[in-house]
């Protein structure tokens, strides 16, 4: 046995407040390091993606460490009404494999414009890759000339997914709208 006082406390179980770093130990290895999201996204978007460690660095401070990411393009425009096309797969801490995923998804509001983007979704508290096939609702705040990046949260039953978006057009505006990731590739964004 080490002679480390929290690997002692943990190995006999004394006092709840000792079994803190076990407690902190299980959840680094069921969720992502900053770093290693960091360098996730840096090789899926490219050294050129300007502004991505702050972006990053913000979703980190307000939601903490993800337990899985999906990495993949989406497609979209709009002018008042909207629609968004993506896909992408799915990586979840400590699962081999990953998982093909899809979405749609209407918005409306005073948007305008139309973007091709990489999308790099972090996603926190998904209990199973299952749970990401549903309807998440989020509010979308784009500015888009050319290029650039930026984050939105979308949340449903515990389960909150940050779409951190690099993309190239003329998008401007912000809308409200959901997601509806799905098994199979839909064109009813419905």
């Amino acid at each position: 046995m080490s002679d480390h006082p929290s690997r002692r406390a943990v190995a006999l179980g004394l006092g709840s407040s000792l079994l803190l770093p076990a407690h902190a130990l299980a959840q680094a290895d069921q969720t992502y390091s900053q770093d290693e999201i960091l360098g996730a996204a840096q090789r899926f978007f490219g050294a050129g993606a300007e502004g991505l460690a702050t972006v990053v660095d913000h979703v980190f401070e307000e939601l903490g460490r993800p337990n899985a990411y999906v990495e993949g393009n989406e497609g979209s425009g709009a002018i008042g009404v909207g629609l968004r096309y993506g896909s992408g797969y799915l990586h979840q801490k400590g699962r081999s494999g990953r998982t093909r995923v899809y979405w749609q998804g209407p918005s409306i509001g005073f948007d305008t414009g139309g973007n091709a983007s990489r999308v790099f979704t972090l996603a926190y508290h998904l209990p199973g890759a299952s749970s990401i096939f549903t309807r998440y609702p989020g509010v979308d705040g784009s500015a888009y000339f050319i290029g650039g990046v930026g984050v939105n949260y979308q949340r449903r039953d515990g389960v909150t997914l940050a779409p951190i978006r690099a993309g190239v057009g003329f998008r401007l505006g912000a809308n409200v709208g959901y997601l509806h990731y799905s098994r199979r590739r839909r064109i009813n964004p419905f």
